[in-house]
């Protein structure tokens, strides 16, 4: 029986409601010719056209790595991130300017009970179906999956904002409410774009992640081992869901080419066990120097030549530099 990968299922998921809600609310706003309404469901197709696009890019991030793309393809995540958050902002753009033409000229609204109800009830459906998308999204470490997710918190805030409006149209008799919930929405929709695209550029970049390159650095320094004379130079990239880990560690100039692969493997074996993700980790092998017998200590060293007097603890501060250690 074919099934496809839960990743995948999600994003489709995320497709098929995003379809059927962004009908519901074009036949709320024919129902109400709301300007808020209208502003929800226009930003509503964003969430389609998003959604397809997750779902094409969660597809090409699970290919195995290949000739052209050594890395994976995991990084069309934080382009998705970014085609969705621009798709955001331009639509924010739009959505601003029509209310203000609605303010200028404001109608009437007809049937705003009917529009409220309709509302409400994709709003439910966008909270439900984000607070999937992210809680999955964050367990596999899927970026797309989190972005979608978010998307539709931000829709559900809309269609709320909208109904207020409605709301408050209804006990006022004031269309004004209108047009000004719909303005707000257009800068509330424009910020949170230029939030999205903000994040797939650092991902894009190969921005540091700071909360995970200083568990690398806690998980190195309470499982060292006195082999791991100096570590720097440390680099954590992440590849979509897949993690890339590379970093220059000192050595005893006098072991083997067998006793320093041993001592990479113990390094790679640590991280591949921590992390819930596929880990490819690159290892540089520095000889030490007896400027490092200081804060080496070693175990009956042969050649040591100064007595082991500190050892230095590997921070977030001086392990990403490339230079080695020195006592000062």
């Amino acid at each position: 029986m074919f099934s496809l990968p839960l990743k995948t299922r999600f994003a489709l998921l995320s497709l098929v409601v995003s379809v059927v809600l962004v009908a519901v609310k074009f036949y709320a706003w024919l129902l109400t010719r709301s300007q808020a309404v209208l502003t929800d469901a226009l930003e509503s197709i964003i969430n389609v056209v998003a959604s397809g696009f997750a779902l094409y890019s969660i597809y090409l991030a699970s290919l195995p790595k290949d000739e052209n793309h050594p890395y994976g393809h995991g990084k069309i995540e934080h382009f998705s991130v970014g085609f969705e958050g621009g798709l955001i902002l331009m639509a924010g753009v739009y959505i601003f300017y029509s209310a203000l033409q609605a303010m200028l000229h404001p109608h009437a609204i007809a049937q705003p009970d009917w529009g409220m109800a309709l509302l409400a009830f994709t709003a439910l459906v966008n909270l439900g179906v984000g607070f999937l998308l992210v809680r999955a999204g964050r367990e596999h470490h899927s970026p797309t999956l989190v972005g979608d997710g978010q998307h539709l918190y931000l829709d559900a805030v809309s269609t709320l904002v909208s109904c207020v409006a409605l709301l408050l149209v209804v006990f006022t008799d004031n269309v004004l409410f209108d047009s000004g919930a719909a303005l707000l929405l257009g800068v509330f929709i424009v910020v949170n774009g230029y939030r999205m695209v903000r994040r797939s550029v650092s991902g894009l970049m190969d921005e540091t992640d700071e909360a995970t390159v200083q568990h690398v650095v806690a998980e190195l320094q309470e499982h060292r081992e006195p082999a791991w004379i100096d570590v720097h130079n440390l680099r954590v990239v992440r590849y979509g869901a897949n993690l890339h880990i590379d970093c220059h560690v000192t050595m005893p100039y006098y072991f083997s080419l067998e006793q320093t692969h041993a001592q990479v493997h113990s390094i790679e074996h640590l991280f591949s066990q921590e992390f819930a993700v596929p880990v490819e980790m690159f290892v540089h092998a520095d000889p030490c120097t007896f400027a490092a017998c200081s804060h080496c200590h070693m175990p009956d060293c042969p050649v040591r030549q100064h007595p082991f007097t500190q050892e230095i603890s590997w921070t977030l501060e001086n392990v990403v530099k490339n230079e080695r250690h020195r006592l000062v």
